[in-house]
């Protein structure tokens, strides 16, 4: 204490402030350290990466998974599917009803694939958002209701993936920041020892710290866990959480735009997140931000890859900072004891070293980032002072070999104008013979120092074009017979799916989803999917429609405006039909303000192709059905920009085909082209 004290009045007197700190093995060592990671889905986060050719999605999964490339990560948590809304969108089921299953659908599967292609030693770990409705069994919004149906649902899941793609589930998680059921949690547990996989172990609560208290006082529930996973837990646990024993991770954190102070707060995480509390994993929401522009959470991943139609993306900064720890340790080594190789700096920031397990190797890892530029989405960063500083470091125990040089790699986020240094390789730093070393800080930087070698910052070149969605755009989705989902379509309830038709060229759009799921967030009265750029405004959308039903509705829509988890608040122009021919045009995305309705000007029944037609130009819109005008506004209320989009009024099963979006014409008398039908 006396020497941290010293250090401190040397840091309030000089600019430069100078002390020393001890790496030792010699007392033992800390918790083992899990791995970092990140979080494909929380949903539909990495849909538009399936968009990009084969050869630059390669690249990506480079740069996320390859050892000594890129991040380099060392766990993957995707998303189980539930057919629902949960965060950007949509991801699809494996099973839609008790006699389904289908253990190809989805992308997640491929991203895993992927993955473990890279680096075999990955760990995968799987989490539901949302879940179908079947499960509950009329009983609401309860998937618990019935635990041994959802721990079967779940199981099959596990099992799906090794069957199928040969792909061992190492962690599996209970339901995305909603309530926990103890029962279901044992239930699960027994489950997954009954089918064979007693290594699959399970993640609780994926939320707060809460279930420590009911751990510490049942034993089967102790019994039944391996982890608690707490999300955005600000660097702090709690003494029940650490009473239990238990694993601790922050199993999902980050959520922060990926710019600099997004690397920032990334950097700041991985070390603080042990330093201030013991946990031994931190897992980044999101793994790609691979999602259009306009939702909440935009760029809140490690990369982003959102112009598939030209092939730009982005490698961002967290990349890198991720790298500093992951390209230099493995899961399985150790942290050295607080305060013996993990801990505060005087002059602010922190680190953290580990160990080897077979070998004498380690690695030191520094941050130094300053509060305004490492602040995190949430929660909310207290005020915290750091100041450049020299920091001596005296190697002990079976650190303390002769002659080593250890490698330096450095970051500086350079937040003043110029050029910034990331994951740079420096001259190594030779350490005296009696184990002493002396570095310079700099603020808001982060480095790495390592005994092990093989490190690189991977790099592809960036020759694509960062453009805009392609306007005007049409499809009519005569894709290949593999393809599973139209390009660029982002579902925000309900799943949109390639379709074979008798009689019909091509494919067509299916929406699918006939029941209402069990949700994380509220979703659109009926399933919804977008498309294009949130910023469009004047455009016309048309679209072949068939419904299967007299009262079923469909809709084509102009400038909706939100999307994601806000999708059940969604303003715009949509223009409805029902199967029995009448015609309704609505400003929200439920259907309930109505700005024009009445009977369709064409014959329209069930099971025939009808073509919607939507222009929306200024505070005017107008709307055909096969090229007849149903309607014409002038000067009504109106969001003034978003996507396209197409969806349905309820969970029923509809067909869409030759989607296009144009420029609008002059006038509403040359709208409506003639439309020659099958």
């Amino acid at each position: 204490m006396a020497a941290v004290l010293a250090g401190l009045l040397l840091c309030a007197s000089f600019s430069f402030c100078s002390t020393q700190y001890t790496l030792d093995d010699s007392k033992g060592l800390g918790k083992k350290f899990d791995g970092i990671g990140a979080i494909s889905g929380g949903g539909a986060t990495s849909r538009l990466l399936v968009d990009y050719s084969p050869n630059e999605t390669s690249e990506m999964m480079d740069y996320l998974f390859k050892p000594h490339f890129g991040a380099s990560l060392q766990i993957l948590k995707v998303e189980i599917g539930g057919d629902s809304q949960s965060g950007e969108g949509t991801e699809m089921s494996h099973m839609r009803n008790a006699s389904d299953e289908d253990y190809n659908r989805g992308y997640e599967w491929g991203i895993m694939v992927e993955a473990k292609k890279r680096n075999p030693d990955i760990k995968l770990y799987g989490l539901p958002w949302a879940f179908p409705g079947w499960l509950s069994m009329g009983k609401g919004q309860n998937p618990y209701a019935y635990p041994n149906v959802t721990a079967r649902y779940i199981v099959n899941w596990v099992e799906g993936a090794k069957k199928t793609h040969n792909l061992t589930i190492d962690f599996i998680g209970i339901w995305n920041e909603r309530p926990y059921d103890a029962t279901y949690v044992k239930t699960l547990w027994k489950e997954l020892d009954t089918r064979g996989f007693e290594e699959t172990r399970i993640v609780v609560a994926d939320g707060g710290w809460g279930i420590a208290a009911d751990v510490l006082k049942d034993s089967e529930l102790a019994n039944a866990i391996d982890v608690i996973g707490a999300h955005y837990p600000g660097s702090k646990t709690t003494a029940q959480a650490l009473e239990t024993n238990k694993t601790l991770w922050a199993s999902e954190d980050y959520s922060t735009y990926n710019d600099l102070t997004g690397g920032g707060c990334w950097a700041r995480l991985i070390n603080q997140n042990y330093v201030y509390g013991n946990m031994t994993s931190t897992i980044a929401w999101n793994l790609v931000a691979a999602y259009y522009k306009g939702p909440p959470f935009f760029r809140d991943g490690l990369m982003t890859a959102i112009h598939p139609w030209s092939g730009y993306y982005e490698v961002e900064s967290p990349i890198w900072m991720t790298a500093h720890t992951t390209q230099f340790t493995s899961p399985g080594w150790s942290y050295l004891l607080h305060g013996s190789g993990v801990g505060e700096l005087v002059g602010g920031g922190t680190y953290v070293t580990l160990k080897s397990s077979t070998t004498n190797d380690f690695t030191l890892v520094i941050e130094t980032m300053t509060h305004d530029h490492s602040i995190c989405i949430r929660p909310k960063l207290a005020p915290f002072t750091v100041k450049p500083q020299n920091a001596s470091f005296q190697l002990k125990g079976s650190l303390a070999a002769k002659g080593v040089h250890l490698a330096l790699y450095v970051t500086h986020l350079n937040f003043q104008g110029g050029p910034s240094t990331i994951f740079q390789r420096q001259a190594d730093i030779s350490v005296a013979a009696d184990g002493q070393f002396t570095i310079e800080l700099d603020v808001d930087s982060v480095y790495t120092l390592s005994t092990t070698r093989g490190q690189l910052k991977g790099h592809y070149p960036q020759d694509h074009p960062n453009v805009s969605f392609p306007f005007p755009y049409k499809d009519a989705f005569t894709y290949n017979s593999s393809r599973e989902y139209p390009l660029y379509f982002e579902d925000q309830s309900g799943v949109f799916q390639l379709y074979d038709i008798t009689g019909r060229a091509g494919k067509v759009l299916r929406q699918v989803i006939t029941e209402p799921p069990i949700v994380w967030v509220p979703n659109a009265n009926g399933p919804v999917t977008i498309i294009g750029d949130h910023t469009w405004v004047n455009l016309s959308v048309s679209v072949q429609v068939q419904t299967l039903s007299s009262n079923q509705s469909v809709f084509v829509a102009a400038r909706v405006s939100s999307a994601g988890v806000s999708i059940s608040k969604a303003q715009g122009v949509f223009f409805w039909l029902t199967g029995s021919g009448h015609y309704a045009v609505s400003s929200d995305i439920n259907g309930k303000t109505v700005l024009a309705q009445g009977a369709a000007p064409v014959s329209v029944s069930p099971n025939k192709w009808i073509t919607l037609s939507l222009q929306v130009k200024g505070a005017s819109a107008w709307g055909c059905v096969n090229a007849v005008q149903a309607f014409a506004l002038e000067n009504f209320p109106v969001t003034s920009s978003g996507w396209a989009a197409l969806g349905t009024g309820s969970y029923a099963y509809a067909l869409f085909d030759d989607f296009s979006v144009d420029p609008p014409v002059s006038n509403s008398n040359d709208f409506c082209p003639v439309v020659s039908l099958p």
